[in-house]
């Protein structure tokens, strides 16, 4: 997985997304229906109808950046909002992209002692 910053959003396009785009119509998906600034830096996460596929773009500041994902078993749990965007932390991001419910991971009981 590549480093994001940590002044860098996250945002979930709710609903569905056709995969066979690209940079380009994602980012003017972003523009026209989320009202968001493609290029601003933060990172969207677009998801297919099969629940199977996740599609990132991000602008580095240095270029455009896409970044895609498919599990081979199960799928990303996703907003039911449709039609538009949530945002999540880059540590949500991170479970949602390991097939882990991001909105209420459970910490494990940790030992209190050795022995």
């Amino acid at each position: 997985m590549i480093a994001i910053p940590g002044n860098v959003r996250v945002w979930l396009a709710t609903g569905y997304t056709d995969m066979r785009r690209g940079f380009p119509s994602l980012a003017l998906q972003v523009q026209e229906v989320l009202h968001k600034d493609p290029l601003s830096g933060h990172l969207f996460v677009f998801r297919g109808r099969r629940s199977d596929l996740v599609k990132a773009i991000w602008h580095d500041g240095q270029g455009a950046c896409l970044f895609t994902k498919k599990l081979e078993r199960g799928k990303f749990i996703w907003p039911s909002v449709a039609g538009e965007s949530v945002t999540i932390s880059p540590a949500q991001l991170s479970y949602l992209l390991e097939g882990i419910d991001w909105r209420n991971p459970q910490e494990t009981q940790r030992p209190t002692r050795v022995g």
